[in-house]
């Protein structure tokens, strides 16, 4: 089996070789276990952890999965053939059936009513909503993640759409060239950079996309800080440019930076799928957000 003798970075932190020394015989003595069950004991021993204190399992997988493909170490057989990914939800020949029949201007339904998914209840509803009725379905999030559910209060209480805010991609080239990003610098300040990774409105009522937006962004602020202790500056989102032209977006002032290379977050072929190409779209939280996100403090 091949050595790694130099320090290997990912995810934002510098793994030592004493690390990964480490990591190979965590791997090799623990026999029996899942991926899942050695991402989590590495978190342990290696203390890597959100700024809240919650395990970087998610991250700590593909770590495992990176060395892998390496040479450096012999995971597990995978319990779940097939894809590696996020587990994927998609109700199929519902698209087209409206869930709410509600009509006319957001002023007459006004003040939305932002609600933080917290219990189990809400995560079923949220799942089984963008499962049926968006066009990408439902994907658990990879890493950190804060969900809302959007109602109007009259003429009832009735949910009307749905957002989830989560972490970033690890890479995009316009976006990390607009900030001025070299890779360490991107791994220090990434972590205040929150992906918009569904957004799906169920009614259709005019203006409700773009005051959906707003209404969650400002919760948003202090959810995420409170949740994960740290401060949001950027947002970003991609659309699919086969099938969206973002209007609500750029309605709201978010700003396009070009299109990502049409591969996925887990692509690990480096091939370029024209049909996956987004748009990418950002939007500042506060007036100096780029120049904080380039500059070391």
């Amino acid at each position: 089996m091949q050595t790694l003798i130099k320090p290997q970075r990912f995810f934002g932190r510098n793994f030592t070789t004493d690390e990964l020394l480490i990591i190979r015989e965590v791997v090799g003595s623990c026999g029996g276990i899942s991926r899942n069950e050695l991402a989590h004991t590495v978190c342990e021993l290696l203390d890597w952890k959100r700024p809240r204190g919650g395990l970087k399992a998610r991250e700590c997988k593909d770590v495992l999965e990176r060395l892998e493909n390496k040479g450096f170490l012999d995971l597990p057989e995978k319990r779940q053939a097939g894809y590696c990914g996020p587990q994927k939800f998609k109700e199929e020949g519902v698209k087209n059936e409206p869930y709410s029949r509600l009509s006319g201007s957001v002023e007459e339904f006004a003040p939305l009513d932002i609600e933080r998914v917290r219990n189990r209840e809400q995560r079923h509803l949220i799942r089984d909503l963008i499962s049926r009725y968006h066009y990408l379905g439902y994907a658990m999030p990879f890493g950190a993640r804060i969900q809302y559910l959007v109602h109007v209060t009259r003429p009832g209480r009735e949910v009307v759409g749905c957002i989830q805010f989560s972490s970033p991609a690890w890479r995009m080239k316009a976006r990390d060239q607009w900030i001025g990003w070299d890779d360490e610098r991107r791994g220090e300040a990434l972590q205040q950079v929150v992906n918009n990774s569904r957004f799906l409105v169920l009614a259709k009522i005019r203006n409700l996309a773009s005051s959906m937006l707003s209404a969650s962004i400002d919760h948003l602020r202090s959810d995420w800080e409170e949740q994960y202790g740290v401060t949001p500056l950027l947002l970003e989102t991609l659309v699919h440019r086969n099938q969206y032209h973002g209007g609500c977006y750029r309605a709201a002032n978010w700003q396009e930076l070009g299109e990502t290379t049409g591969r996925g977050r887990m692509d690990k072929t480096c091939r370029r799928n024209e049909a996956e190409v987004k748009t990418i779209l950002v939007y500042p939280l506060v007036k100096n957000a780029r120049q904080r996100l380039r500059e070391r403090r």
